[in-house]
């Protein structure tokens, strides 16, 4: 590790353990050490100081990343909080070395979701200011109309978050399905727009990322290509959080 002091959530997320979001809700309640110290949060670390989550120690950042796309099934939890979770992704999935997803699906949707050790590059894609798109297919309760597309499309207020929704694009394909394609990520966004709209949500699957696509049978992962990883890194190039490819590792064996 360089003289230079990091903030403790910047160096568990380039430590490959977990986002920067989560590594503030871990430091928040009291699971990572500092020397054996619970720090406050904001606290910087330094050369030699030995940080730890749960007791345990976690090491400098990894040399070799790993960037996987996974079809989540209906039921799995999008945590890395293997304690209070049964139905986690982690123990779902069962990968060899520590991974997080990116981002979140919820419990009663499924489809595409990123997981990775690379805390630099879940910021620049979580980001709705960034712009990335994430596409899914819905189905409803009722038929749909044309002015509930209209009215999806155009930005709804939630009153629960305070907030208005992005406008997007939102296409019919059958009478109680349609496609949506977002730049935010709201909690439970489709879901609660759809409420508003007197919709009921009865499936919701996530099919893009950006440049990936959903192409795996439901409960499995591959790793993204060669091809994949390096659009995906030109898209987040202008991105406001730093992420720097260079020299990592990246395998193109599909599981």
């Amino acid at each position: 590790m360089s003289n230079e002091l990091k903030r403790l959530n910047k160096y568990l997320s380039e430590a490959g353990y977990c986002s920067r979001r989560e590594a503030d809700r871990l430091i928040d309640a009291g699971r990572v050490t500092i020397n054996d110290v619970i720090p406050e949060m904001g606290t910087k670390v330094a050369s030699g100081d030995v940080v730890k989550v749960d007791g345990e120690i976690v090491g400098e950042r990894k040399k070799d990343f790993v960037y996987l796309a996974f079809n989540k099934p209906v039921g799995i939890v999008c945590t890395t909080d293997t304690r209070v979770e049964k139905d986690n992704i982690i123990d779902y999935i069962n990968y060899p070395k520590r991974i997080f997803p990116i981002g979140r699906l919820d419990k009663p949707s499924e489809g595409l979701i990123l997981l990775t050790d690379d805390g630099d590059i879940v910021n620049k894609i979580l980001r709705a200011s960034n712009n990335h798109e994430k596409e899914y297919v819905v189905t409803v309760d009722r038929p749909i109309s044309q002015t509930f597309i209209e009215r999806m499309a155009g930005g709804i207020y939630i009153e629960e978050l305070g907030q208005r929704t992005k406008k997007c694009k939102v296409q019919k394909i059958d009478k109680y399905t349609f496609s949506i394609i977002l730049t935010q990520g709201l909690n439970r966004q489709i879901r609660r727009m759809c409420d508003y709209l007197n919709y009921n949500v009865k499936t919701l699957k996530r099919v893009r990322i950006m440049n990936i696509e959903l192409d795996m049978k439901l409960g499995t992962y591959r790793e993204l290509t060669n091809d994949e990883f390096k659009t995906l890194t030109d898209l987040i190039s202008d991105s406001k959080k730093t992420f720097d490819p260079k020299n990592q590792h990246h395998r193109r064996n599909r599981r």
